[in-house]
Formats: structure tokens, sequence, C-alpha cells
């Protein structure tokens, strides 16, 4: 791989292999970014480098297999782009899993350690190296975005190791963004609720109320995500959106239904 020799911002994306993360991912490439897809499954990031490559987008793609919750293989990604082009721009700290439709009784301690290693301990690692290498790049700064969740502070039933997780990413987003201030480093967290993607697609089938019945829910289009992100690192560093909220308006949260 050779080194960077046009102005094109440099952005990291993990779980770029599919959702939220791969939509993201070929949007800011078709704004002109250099992106690292990240994730643990390489097929699924060429199938993204492939898709932005059919679309003829500006900025180039970088598949990087990676599993977040693991620092030796995180460090690498660092080391990598500081290697190759001196700086980073912009992580989308998006990579997450979860475990539905069980009560804590139901969720076995391995399972939950998982969900912890990935959404937590992931983010953290991410944005540890993120933050590490924006505080010595000169010009000095960039953007950490935290994907976090409605769940963040409205849960659904039987989510609770997903709903733990996420409800720390606020605070690890409230927390840099006021550590980062003296070296300009910008954190935003992004609550998303019902984008349609291949996770979300049983929404359209039913969903588990807190009432016992299951409902269809509308969902929105994954693009308008994009496009929020997309407004989002585009805003100058002394700018910042610290919380904001994206979702289908009709699905069933404000006033409860």
């Amino acid at each position: 791989m050779k080194k960077k020799t046009n102005n094109n911002k440099v952005a990291i994306v993990t779980g770029a292999g599919s959702g939220i993360g791969k939509a993201v991912a070929l949007g800011l490439a078709k704004e002109g970014l250099d992106v690292y897809l990240a994730g643990r499954k390489k097929e699924k990031l060429l199938n993204t480098k492939q898709q932005s490559i059919n679309k003829k987008n500006k900025g180039c793609c970088h598949v990087f297999k990676c599993d977040v919750s693991k620092e030796l293989e995180v460090r690498k990604l660092f080391l990598l782009i500081q290697k190759q082009h001196r700086r980073l721009d912009l992580l989308f700290n998006n990579a997450g899993i979860a475990i539905y439709s069980k009560a804590i009784d139901e969720i076995k301690f391995e399972d939950w350690k998982k969900v912890m290693d990935i959404n937590i301990n992931g983010m953290f690692l991410c944005a540890k190296y993120a933050y590490q290498m924006m505080k010595k790049q000169r010009p000095k700064g960039g953007r950490i975005i935290n994907n976090g969740s409605i769940s963040a502070f409205s849960p659904r039933p039987k989510s609770l190791a997903y709903t733990t997780s996420k409800h720390a990413i606020t605070g690890l987003t409230k927390s840099l963004a006021l550590d980062g201030r003296e070296d300009k480093i910008v954190c935003s967290q992004i609550d998303i609720g019902n984008a349609l993607t291949p996770l979300t697609k049983s929404f359209t089938k039913g969903v588990l109320q807190p009432n016992g019945s299951k409902k269809i829910e509308s969902t929105m289009n994954v693009e308008n995500v994009v496009e929020l992100i997309v407004l989002i690192q585009k805003l100058p560093l002394n700018t910042n959106i610290l919380n904001t909220t994206i979702m289908a308006n009709d699905m069933p949260f404000i006033g409860r239904g």
C-alpha cells in the first residue's frame, strides 16, 4: 500500500461489513474520504469495498480485518494509518452486537461478556487509539462519532445486555467530549431508531412490545443516517453536535406508542 498522496480526509468505520457501518462507509467514500473498513469478516469488508469501486466513489476504501475487542488488532490498525497517512480525521465507532429476547436470568455470563467486550471495550479501544493519534498529529484534532442507540436512554423489552452497553457509551461520549477540548478532539453520539438494514428487517414483521404483544414497527431509510454522519463530519472542530437522535417518526417511542 502506497503512502497517501492526496488531501483526502482519513476515516475509520468499525463494523463496516454490514448494516449502518457499511452504509456510512460508502457514504463517506462518496464524499471523498479515504475510509478504513474495520470488521471481523473480511469477505463482507471486501464486498463493501467492491460496492464503493462500482459506485466510482471519490475516496478509497481499505480493508482491515479487526476484532475491536482485541487490543493488539486495534493497535495494528492505527499503526497502519499512522504509517500510511500520518493522521486520522474521523472515527465512526460503530461496531456492536446484541442479545435480544432474553431476560436477565436467561442470559449466559459468557454472552454478557461478549456484548460488553465488543460494545464497550471495543469502542473504548478504538476511541483510545484515535484520541492518541489525533492529539499528536499536526494540525492536531479530529472527530469521534459513537453509535449509541435509542436504547441508550429507553430500553426495549428483554434487551438488558445491549441496553446496559449503550448506556455506558453515553458516559464515554460525554467524557471524551470534555477531555478532548484542549486538543480539538470532538466527540458526538448518534442515537438511531429503526434504520432499515438486514439486522432490523424483522421489525417489519413484528417486534416484542412492553405489554407482551408483537407489533410491526415503522422503519426509515438507512441513507438518512448516512446524511447525518456526513453533516457532522463536515462541521469545523470548534462545533459539536453532542447528542442527536434520528429515528423512524412513527416507531413506538415518543409517548410510548
